[in-house]
């Protein structure tokens, strides 16, 4: 009997001030539900003999899916009133990515981000070049009214007309004045081939202005995967993981200085981000086939599943 090898997933749905005092029930059961199916699609394409770069797209696009997560569907209110969305992907055997910023109507930002890096010479498109690139690819293209939320459109309305923004949270004026959610969406996998991959997709800033764009579609600050090293997706305040360059930097702190997984990230997310005011996580999954998932919020919605360990769903500290 062939021993078949190792392969393993983790995601993540955001992270920040993630209190169960604020949480029902109901809204607690959604999202573990959805991180569930989201975990399970990926960990099947890779059950199945399947890349870790499909098993990080299929899960990726299954969040997006699901109006709860800040990412595609769902997505938060630009100041324009738009829902304007970043994403990328990338693999690790070959260090190929592609990412897109700031496009519009498009359910799927991650698809996207996979056809940029098969179809394109370039890594990063981004907002009406990044929508031409999708008509050319055939893309169909949704309604604004498949994107809308009422939770996020109540989000946006209490900042609307201020020059304020708001990162991703549950409750629209509360946690505006006390405390932050980040909705960004990620997964990270390692397959029975041995290669790892990384993609992450969000819909930003609440009234986010002048083309903000953070870092999850900045390959090697939100995103990142190497298969000497690790693969790396992360939530947060995207302001301080771009100062960071947070993703790489787990893979150079292994990579230079022989840390774990672990330990690299522990580095990252509770020293340097700490002393940038970075406030989020991140998940990862290095060369063997182990997974983390690490934040220095209250909560990050994650989950992660491997062939040699049973699943885990877990949304607070």
């Amino acid at each position: 009997m062939i021993k078949m090898k190792k392969f393993s997933i983790a995601i993540h749905g955001g992270a920040g001030t993630i209190l169960k005092k604020d949480m029902t029930k109901e809204l607690e059961s959604a999202y573990l539900d959805g991180l569930r199916e989201a975990l399970l699609s990926g960990y099947t394409v890779l059950e199945n003999g399947g890349t870790s770069l499909l098993a990080v797209e299929t899960a990726v696009s299954n969040l997006e899916n699901n109006i709860l997560f800040n990412a595609g569907r769902g997505s938060v209110f630009s100041h324009n009133g738009l829902h304007e969305m970043d994403a990328a992907i990338m693999n690790g055997k070959t260090l190929d990515a592609g990412a897109v910023a700031g496009v519009t109507n498009i359910a799927n930002p991650i698809k996207l981000a996979m056809l940029v890096m098969q179809n394109s010479e370039h890594v990063l498109l981004s907002g009406q070049g990044a929508n031409d690139f999708a008509t050319e690819q055939g893309f169909s293209f949704e309604q604004n009214e498949y994107f809308f939320s009422q939770l996020r459109y109540d989000q946006w309305q209490v900042l609307l007309g201020s020059d304020n923004y708001a990162l991703d949270h549950s409750n629209p004026v509360n946690e505006i004045k006390d405390g932050k959610k980040f909705g960004t969406v990620g997964a990270v996998a390692y397959d029975q081939f041995g290669n790892v991959a990384a993609s992450t997709s969000t819909g930003g800033m609440t009234n986010k202005k002048y083309g903000r764009i953070g870092d999850s579609p900045l390959i090697g600050c939100g995103t990142y995967a190497n298969n000497k090293t690790c693969a790396i997706s992360c939530t947060g305040h995207g302001e301080p993981f771009i100062k960071a360059v947070a993703a790489y930097d787990v893979s150079c702190l292994m990579e230079y200085k022989g840390m774990s997984l672990q330990q690299a990230m522990n580095e990252v997310v509770h020293v340097k981000l700490v002393k940038l005011q970075g406030e989020g996580g991140m998940i990862g999954v290095d060369s063997h086939g182990d997974t983390a998932m690490i934040f220095n919020s209250a909560g990050m919605y994650r989950a992660s599943k491997s062939s040699d360990s049973k699943m885990e769903i877990a949304v607070y500290k």
